[in-house]
């Protein structure tokens, strides 16, 4: 199993959005880095959702549901996954308290902001969700 983190701004789709839907085709991800980690997610792969721009922290977990395809949003070659929402977090949390975290420093979220769909190692999706226990 693989450990992800997308981001999308709340006023766009947010994650009371997603779990109204109970779906989200996930498209419009227009980056080469984004679309090889796209890629590379299989079904049943975790993933963190984040709140970028405003709120900017996980609010809960997803789940691959079907791997990457063309995206419907464009002719060009760019791919898109299926995910549907598993739970939120019992806290969320914030992008203060993930740069707070010494084990998280090396985190795409950290290192490179703008990169939309991002891997997390095992060590550092179970580091988020225990913080979001606390």
């Amino acid at each position: 199993m693989n450990y992800w983190l997308v981001k999308s701004e709340p006023f766009t789709f947010s994650w009371e959005k997603f779990v109204k839907e109970n779906f989200a085709s996930w498209d419009g991800v227009r980056s080469y880095p984004g679309r090889k980690n796209l890629r590379a997610m299989k079904t049943r792969d975790l993933v963190l959702f984040y709140h970028s721009m405003e709120g900017q922290d996980i609010a809960g977990i997803a789940k691959v549901t079907k791997e990457a395809y063309p995206d419907p949003t464009t002719d060009e070659d760019w791919s898109a996954v299926d995910l549907i929402p598993v739970k939120p977090l019992k806290n969320r949390v914030t992008l203060a308290q993930l740069r707070s975290e010494k084990q998280l420093s090396n985190i795409y979220l950290i290192r490179q902001p703008r990169l939309s769909v991002m891997p997390l190692t095992k060590q550092e999706f179970d580091k988020i969700i225990e913080m979001s226990e606390k």
